[in-house]
């Protein structure tokens, strides 16, 4: 009876999650001046309010809360691993460094279209460098590999971040320790539609791996004698699962324990099947993020508090519990 209710209660909650984000601020809004404003009516002020500024925020949450949540389940499913989580192949490491060259360049700002351009295009890097290191060393792509790549990887871009910081002016460090420690703050409709076009097609690709991936859990040999190419859904699911987490990282930072919690304790909820921990998954990861970044809006309003500090506070202790629960249960 679980997953029925989970179906009934998750899209219910990142419903609310979306409603209460574009209410509250430090401009409350009634329900119906926020229903006004989304039809087009009411006062000026409040349609730029929630049409160009909380509305945006809340989907791109939606978006980028659901995409790192399904990577999370992917690559834990993928990796035989429940403590894995999506930036485990180096993937924050290449969106940091790419971004943190550009601040300390002086090429763009905090709010530039040029940084999610750059922190992108590290993260792609850093996704062909773990997929060359691993292939390189084992063509059949084993998973012991690929994990062992992507802490390589990653410890070469925190060396390279390390690098930059050591070398910038003061401002750049700042502004490149609060984009690492991630925000919506930024979002744009634009954004909002550049993160849709990775993360809804990667999101339906994945959840057609489903069955695959479940097989594959069994055992490699076995999905292999029962007609899965094994080596084709590993590459693609690590493949689009990596671009879901960049394109996610890329407008929003480095946002921690989403991808690690929300799947860990969806499968104590659901169980391990992978048909229907994918969606449950996504939304779960949605609601959450968009009510960690209106939590981060408002604990110490007029100050925004960095999101990823959000989820950790938040994530830490959850997980404990769900480590604990897993361990006796």
């Amino acid at each position: 009876m679980r997953r029925p209710l989970l179906a009934l209660v998750l899209p219910a909650a990142a419903a609310l999650a979306v409603l209460l984000s574009v209410r509250l601020g430090s401009v409350s809004l009634t329900t119906s001046e926020a229903v006004s404003a989304l039809l087009g009516g009411g006062d000026a002020v409040h349609r730029v309010i929630l049409l160009d500024l909380r509305l945006p925020r809340a989907i791109l949450g939606l978006l980028v809360g659901g995409g790192l949540a399904l990577a999370g389940a992917v690559f834990q499913a993928l990796l035989r691993n429940p403590l894995a989580e999506p930036f485990i192949l180096g993937i924050s490491g290449g969106s940091a460094a790419g971004a943190v060259l550009v601040l300390a360049l002086g090429l763009a700002a905090a709010g530039s279209a040029l940084l999610p351009l750059a922190a992108f295009a590290g993260a792609l890097v850093a996704i062909l460098l773990v997929f060359r290191v691993a292939a390189a060393t084992d063509r059949s792509l084993d998973v012991r590999v690929l994990l062992l790549a992507g802490v390589v990887v990653g410890s070469f871009f925190t060396a390279i971040i390390a690098l930059i910081l050591s070398l910038s002016e003061a401002r750049a460090v700042r502004s490149a320790v609060l984009w690492m420690m991630g925000s919506l703050a930024g979002a744009t409709w634009v954004s909002v539609g550049v993160v849709a076009i990775y993360t809804i097609p990667a999101a339906l690709v994945l959840m057609g791996l489903a069955r695959a991936l479940n097989l594959m859990a069994v055992g490699e040999e076995t999905a292999s004698y029962l007609g899965t190419d094994v080596e084709r859904v590993k590459r693609v699911a690590y493949g689009v699962a990596s671009l879901v987490t960049a394109a996610g990282v890329a407008f929003a930072g480095i946002i921690g324990f989403v991808g690690l919690i929300v799947p860990h304790g969806i499968r104590l909820l659901a169980g391990p099947d992978l048909r229907f921990l994918l969606p449950l998954s996504f939304l779960a990861g949605a609601a959450f993020l968009t009510l960690a970044d209106l939590a981060a809006r408002l604990l110490l309003a007029p100050t925004e508090i960095p999101i990823g500090v959000i989820t950790a506070f938040v994530g830490v202790p959850l997980f404990l519990v769900l480590l604990r629960r897993s361990m006796t249960g």
